[in-house]
């Protein structure tokens, strides 16, 4: 057995080392924060789960100056026919600098995030299983699988929908258990592509959960509804099951063989009651669950980690003020709420009995409506997010967008994860918080105020051109001034 380490040795232990906990880690060490990730898994899983990045996803890359590397991995697809995949075009002018979804599959997303948590100097540990813990009130003992135990000033569960660190803190996960379920796999076929294309094509003229396309080097995705609802899901389905399913809605198994990983999933849906108890935060799928539809869960952690981190980061380093690390909760949960509304509305849309189809034709004449399109898309690519900051301008809890400033881009001054002061008029400052906070002079025809504070995660906390004003609202989310 491990020798049990005493003391509070680590800023923050960070349970899973998927996107979520990834992005959460780099996140916290762009702040000196020391983190350890904990993986229960090897090896990182060969199967792909997500298949890309919704727009806010993009944008949080952009902010910290890493979209290049995953727009060298991924494909730029246009915008539109996400809901329920009802097929639209994107709305006329998205609020974005980026309107496209970026094809990339999980495992790359794993990895990139994982070089650049690594690079900022995170501690990643595959292999080490979180199996108990215990806390006080100043910190928090984490056990692992081989005795050892380890002891942070946080800890921060990223560890899945069937979250151990959710369980163990007996935080409560009401929803709706699956109804539905999903096979889903990588496999070869037989069947030339052309026939393949045009009887997948038929089939998804009624059955919208159905699905065969190519991921490459003759391989194809395989995505079919299960018979009824295995009682354990980690059990993968076998091929001889893909197959008799395939039958069923095509009437042919498209001659699939050679799997190369099959899994299962189902539509249950849960938010957890609460996102913190004590110095153990949840994050990611150990917070909620929905529904794939629309591609949503893998961004919907990102966005999470990217909220939490510099709040997390400022308790740690002592300056948060009162309020902020709960305000995670207070400005993510309704977010994953409304995530876990649409993915219920898609789900029912997408069933071929004739009530849902009848909304669903209705709803797509509705979509021809700019302001519904609009609506539902910033929906799924959560740039119409807005925190509640209390009145104020109408900028006011918005992220901006990727504007173009006189002499840069908005975004290229938000890699270090700071806040920002965007002065247009020049006679603003922030002294007392340059430890904190960077002010730009710089001026761009986009912006539609004199000045903006941004929060590190690209929210406008203030807007406005009065200094006495301004220093009224530096300390709420930056705390007490320095001198």
């Amino acid at each position: 057995m491990s020798v049990v380490v005493i003391g509070v040795t680590v800023d923050v232990i960070v349970a899973g080392g998927g996107p979520t906990g990834l992005m959460l880690a780099s996140e916290l060490r762009l702040h000196g924060v020391h983190v350890v990730v904990l993986e229960r898994d090897a090896e990182p899983a060969p199967f792909v789960r997500a298949l890309g990045l919704h727009v806010r996803s993009i944008e949080v890359l952009a902010q910290r100056g890493l979209l290049e590397r995953f727009l060298a991995q991924g494909r730029q697809h246009p915008v539109g026919g996400f809901f329920a995949g009802i097929g639209k075009p994107a709305p006329d002018g998205l609020d974005t600098a980026h309107p496209y979804v970026l094809a990339i599959p999980q495992t790359t997303t794993d990895r990139l995030l994982a070089e650049r948590a690594s690079e900022l100097g995170t501690d990643i540990r595959r292999g080490c299983e979180l199996v108990g813990l215990s806390q006080d009130d100043q910190g928090v003992t984490v056990e692992l699988a081989d005795g050892t135990r380890l002891r942070s000033r946080y800890l921060v569960g990223c560890d899945g929908g069937r979250s151990t660190v959710r369980k163990l803190i007996g935080v409560g996960f009401p929803g709706e258990p699956s109804r539905v379920e999903t096979l889903l796999g990588e496999m070869e076929a037989t069947m030339p592509p052309e026939a393949l294309a045009a009887v997948v094509t038929e089939v998804r003229k009624t059955q919208k959960r159905f699905g065969l396309g190519p991921v490459g080097e003759g391989v194809f995705r395989v995505v079919v509804p299960a018979e009824g609802v295995a009682e354990d899901r980690s059990v993968p389905p076998t091929l001889d099951e893909v197959k008799r399913r395939l039958r069923v809605f095509a009437g042919t198994d498209f001659g699939v063989h050679s799997p190369r990983w099959l899994s299962r999933f189902g539509d249950a849906t849960r938010l957890a009651e609460r996102y913190r108890a004590g110095r153990v935060l949840l994050a990611g799928d150990a917070a909620h669950i929905h529904p794939p539809v629309g591609g949503q869960g893998l961004n919907l952690g990102i966005q999470d980690a990217f909220n939490l981190g510099w709040k997390l980061a400022a308790a740690v380093n002592g300056w948060a003020p009162e309020g902020l690390l709960d305000s995670y909760a207070t400005e993510r949960r309704p977010v994953a709420a409304d995530v876990l509304d649409n993915t219920r509305a898609q789900m029912e849309l997408m069933s071929p009995e004739p009530g849902p189809q009848a909304v669903r034709r209705l709803l797509s004449e509705l979509m021809d409506f700019e302001q519904v399109n609009r609506y539902l898309t910033e929906k799924i690519i959560a740039t119409g997010v807005r925190y509640d900051f209390g009145e104020g301008h109408e900028l006011l809890g918005r992220r901006l967008r990727d504007m173009k400033l006189k002499h840069r881009r908005l975004y290229d001054l938000m890699h270090g994860g700071r806040g920002l002061l965007l002065d247009q008029t020049g006679r603003l400052s922030v002294a007392g918080w340059s430890d904190r906070v960077d002010r730009v002079v710089d001026a761009g025809e986009e912006l539609d105020a004199p000045a903006v504070l941004l929060r590190p995660d690209g929210h406008v906390a203030w807007a406005g051109e009065d200094q006495r004003d301004l220093l009224s609202h530096l300390p709420q989310w930056f705390g007490a001034a320095t001198h």
